[in-house]
């Protein structure tokens, strides 16, 4: 058996002043590539993925997709998840 699976996270400074939107992959629970939107990018993090990070890298649509996911996945997420975690108390 393995395992397989990506995690899609946001993080958030301020409210929505500062939003970094991470992709990773996951296979048999170790990260072998991610997409981060500070960088902009694809990144390999083993050589399992490094071919097809070159694949993701080269597709000028899927980068675009990616680095507007701060404001298509994030952001407009943020107001539905903000009274569960920011005005905690």
């Amino acid at each position: 058996f393995f395992f397989y699976g990506v995690i899609f996270e946001c993080q958030f400074l301020n409210g929505t002043e500062r939003v970094r939107y991470l992709e990773r992959q996951i296979y048999n629970r170790q990260q072998t590539s991610h997409f981060d939107s500070d960088v902009g990018k694809y990144v390999a993090d083993t050589p399992l993925d490094e071919y097809q990070v070159e694949i993701w890298n080269s597709d000028a649509e899927i980068l675009e997709d990616q680095r507007n996911a701060v404001d298509t996945y994030c952001r407009h997420n943020y107001g539905g998840v903000e009274s569960f975690t920011v005005q905690r108390s």
